[in-house]
């Protein structure tokens, strides 16, 4: 019933240390949907492709430090939420989810 509304953006496999993750990319206005539901949806997932991890991370975009040429040909400021630091944080706060971060 909850899964209904859902969608996932794109997925990849990563491979680390002889260990292999799925990352699943969901869309970030359905992202808060996606992590109420994410424990068992790991659960369930990580039966299915045993040996495997799989995360959840919101599909974020980065956009680039705006230069003197890039300055002219968009008026707007670049948010926050779109700055490279930004985003790596963000990304790192979704793969540790249910816990938080305490200090780096």
């Amino acid at each position: 019933a909850q899964l209904r509304e859902l969608y996932v953006t794109k997925a990849k496999e990563v491979e680390l240390h002889n260990k292999k993750s799925i990352i699943i990319y969901v869309p970030m206005p359905k992202l808060r949907a996606f992590q109420k539901i994410q424990i068992r949806l790991v659960r369930e997932l990580e039966k299915k492709f045993s040996g495997k991890h799989v995360v959840f991370i919101g599909d974020r975009k980065i956009l680039p430090k705006p230069s003197h040429k890039t300055r002219v040909a968009n008026k707007q400021k670049r948010p926050r939420s779109r700055t490279l630091t930004s985003v790596y944080d963000a990304i790192l706060e979704d793969l540790v989810f249910p816990a938080e971060i305490v200090g780096k």
